[in-house]
This record gives structure tokens, sequence and C-alpha cells, in this order.
């Protein structure tokens, strides 16, 4: 049900946004805590070992602890609300933008909207238009992900009116670059994937043993968002140190701090100092978010607009009987 079907023709262009918003909300609420972990690891200079002095997460576990003994359990969920008006819109707007842009396809092209490579061009123009209508409300939640203790923003409203006033308006769309050029690729391979393993889990289990659609929805999803994420993530990892440029001060209390002028000077720095490898830092908690969240994303996506057809056939039922 994800894309353009000209066979069920059952979720329409509002519904689908109405869906995407939904599964955004569910998905956000649940991985949050993965995700607060991964920025921390992104944003640390130092190596994420016990072995490196000064370095003050080492592991997923460990940092766990480190966090709730000094910041408490409401930590894991810093920056939540822009982060659910992050989800929340960027959901809408991508499986909008998606379902428009595979029916588009199938309209005026020859291709097949169902086809592997239509989704994943589909795929990549749908987020990059969901990211530049939320990178705003990315780079407040990355900010207040970001700082420690005590806080440099108090609220919402508080960080837009400091950053405008102090960094100017063109700080709210740090990091864009990177995140379109991650972006496309990434959530092109999300869905092509996705659709991809679908039709091989369709090929593999016959027509009777297909009751577990849901479960198999979930398991596609996470697979795609692993194999998606393990490509793309260093420019995740250099849109995450972009973002908090200018915010130096609040990261005293995690360990070394840099800035960067670019995104060119940014890889050169990390490459220098940090090797091949800080390309990668925070890449298992990111793993383990991009199976949660891709795999809850499609897996609700499907289910909100399963239910929005099953509504719409018991009215029409209903209509028909009266």
């Amino acid at each position: 049900m994800v894309g353009y079907d000209p066979e069920a023709k059952c979720v329409s262009t509002v519904e689908a946004a109405a869906a995407g918003s939904a599964s955004g909300f569910v998905t956000r609420v649940l991985v949050s805590p993965l995700d607060v972990i991964k920025i921390r690891f992104q944003l640390q200079i130092e190596q994420l070992s016990s072995r490196t002095p000064g370095a003050k997460y080492h592991g997923i576990l460990q940092a766990v602890q480190r966090i709730f003994q000094e910041e408490g359990l409401g930590a894991f969920w810093k920056g939540h609300v822009p982060a659910q008006f992050l989800s929340v819109g960027y959901g809408a707007v991508q499986f909008m933008a998606f379902e428009s842009l595979t029916k588009l396809v199938h309209n005026v092209t020859s291709y097949n909207a169902r086809d592997s490579f239509v989704h994943f061009v589909c795929g990549g123009l749908a987020a990059c238009t969901a990211t530049v209508a939320v990178q705003p409300v990315d780079t407040l939640r990355t900010r207040f992900a970001a700082q420690g203790e005590p806080k440099v923003y108090h609220n919402l409203r508080h960080a837009v009116v400091t950053m405008y006033q102090t960094e100017g308006p063109r700080t709210f769309y740090r990091g864009l670059t990177p995140t379109i050029i991650a972006i496309f690729p990434y959530a092109g391979l999300q869905f092509s994937f996705y659709n991809t393993l679908k039709q091989l889990s369709e090929w593999m289990i016959p027509a009777e043993g297909k009751e577990g659609g849901n479960v198999k929805n979930l398991v596609c999803g996470s697979c795609a968002g692993i194999i998606s994420k393990t490509l793309t993530y260093p420019f995740d990892l250099i849109k995450k140190r972009l973002q908090v440029g200018g915010f130096e001060h609040a990261r005293a209390a995690f360990g070394q701090v840099r800035m960067y002028r670019g995104l060119l000077d940014c890889l050169r720095q990390v490459m220098r100092e940090e090797g091949l490898g800080g390309f990668f830092k925070g890449l298992s908690p990111s793993l383990l978010k991009a199976a949660v969240s891709t795999g809850l994303v499609f897996f609700s996506y499907e289910l909100f607009c399963s239910l929005l057809c099953a509504l719409k056939n018991t009215d029409s039922t209903k209509r028909k009987e009266s």
C-alpha cells in the first residue's frame, strides 16, 4: 500500500498525509531515547572507548546509565516537542509527496509505479521536499538534544528567539546541504528496499500464509532501514556537527568541541583528527534506531492506511444498504 497502486485506489493524497503524520507521531515517542544517544555519540570528538581520556560516552549501555544518573529519565526525551513537530510534519509531507509522485509516474510515463527504481527516485524526492519543510525544526531538535546542564534554552519559544537574535535566520538551515545530499539516497533506498523486500516476501510466502502481513511490514521496514542507514551514515554525522555550530559553549560539558567553516572543512577535520571511523561514530544506536523507526514507520503507515480504507468501505456499504 506504500506508493500509488492503480488497482487499489483506496488512499487519497490527504489520507496519505494523515497516515504519515500518525505513523511519525507513534514512531517518535518510541525511538526518542535512541535518537538522543545517537546525537550525543555523533557530537563527541573523542573516541567512543573507555580507554580514551576525556571521553564521556563509551557505549550504549554506559551512555544510558550516565545520562540517567546526571540528567534523569526526562533527558531521553529532550527536545521531544520540536521532534514531534518534525516527525508529524515530515511524515505528512513525505508520504503525501511520495503518493503524488508515484501517481504522476503512472499517469505520465511508461514506468511501472510499483517498480523499485521508481520508488527509489520518488522516495528520495519526497524526502527532500519534507526535509526542506521541516529543517528548522530538526535544527531545534538537535540543539535541545545536544545541550547539557545548565540548559541554554529553557523552552521552544526561548530557543527560537535566542537563535534568531544571536545567530540570524540562516542558523535554522545549518547542515541543510549535507542533509539533502544524504536524505535523497537514504530515503530512496528505504522505499526501494522496502518495496523489493515486500515483493520478495510475497513471492516466498504463499497466498494462504499471508495473515501475518503486519509483521512482514515491520520486518521488511526494519531491514530496509538498516541497509539504508549504513550506506548513508557519514552524511548524517556531518549534518549533526554543522547543526550545533555556534553552540560550542553548551557542548563544553561533553568534552572537546570544534568549529567548522562548512561541509568540506568538517569532512577534513573529522578525517584528520578522528580517522575514517570518526564518520561512523554512533552507528550502533543509529542502526538500532533505524531498524526500529523505519520498521515502525512503514508498519504504522500501512496499518493506518488499512484502517482508513476499512472505514471508507464500511461507509460505502452503509450508503448502498440505505
